[in-house]
């Protein structure tokens, strides 16, 4: 965060959110990341003015391509200092309705802007481990982590289970053995969750 607090750096975060429709779809996410990008550059900014002004100063909506481009051209731009792009909760974008569904534009985004090679592009994806996820993105990078099976994720689980069982007030009434089979329950089938 120092470098981004001197500057020097850009940070562009996304959370994919199954709760909100707007928060699940490409076409969101690309204004997103643009506005947040050039909030913090000039250049970036002056990248983005172009594409309002090329669509009636935001009366034409621009196209998903068209966007992507821009954020392309926003990425590639010279004298940048290092850019975060952070994907929270891909594993929260539809992977049901459409051709290509949403989730494939995403990862269709994610493979484009690796290809760029950008030596100051820092890309990371957050995920429960789906495998249409994992096809795509093992290839992507050279550094994957994967937490699905740490215990420490497992314990803190158990730890939030186990606190929200002891502390709600109906299940505090509630016998030891119930109690101790909700927890044991639900920490299992959390499935990193």
């Amino acid at each position: 965060m120092k470098l981004r607090d001197s500057g020097s750096a850009s940070i562009a975060y996304f959370y994919f959110d199954f709760r909100d429709t707007d928060k699940q779809r490409l076409r969101n996410m690309l204004p997103s990341l643009l506005i947040q990008l050039s909030a913090r550059s000039d250049s970036r900014c002056d990248t983005l003015s172009r594409l309002y002004s090329d669509h009636d100063s935001g009366v034409q909506k621009p196209s998903d391509r068209t966007m992507t481009q821009c954020l392309k051209k926003m990425l590639a731009l010279p004298l940048q200092g290092p850019t975060y792009i952070i994907l929270d909760a891909l594993d929260e974008c539809p992977n049901n309705s459409g051709i290509p569904s949403p989730r494939k534009e995403v990862l269709q985004l994610v493979d484009e802007l690796v290809d760029l090679r950008l030596p100051n592009l820092h890309i990371c994806v957050t995920s429960r481990p789906e495998i249409d996820i994992q096809a795509i993105l093992q290839h992507l990078t050279p550094h994957p982590v994967s937490l699905h099976d740490e215990t420490g994720q497992k314990q803190d689980i158990v730890d939030y289970v186990t606190s929200i069982v002891h502390s709600d007030d109906t299940m505090r009434k509630w016998r030891d053995e119930d109690k101790e089979l909700v927890i044991k329950t639900l920490s299992e089938k959390a499935d990193g969750m």
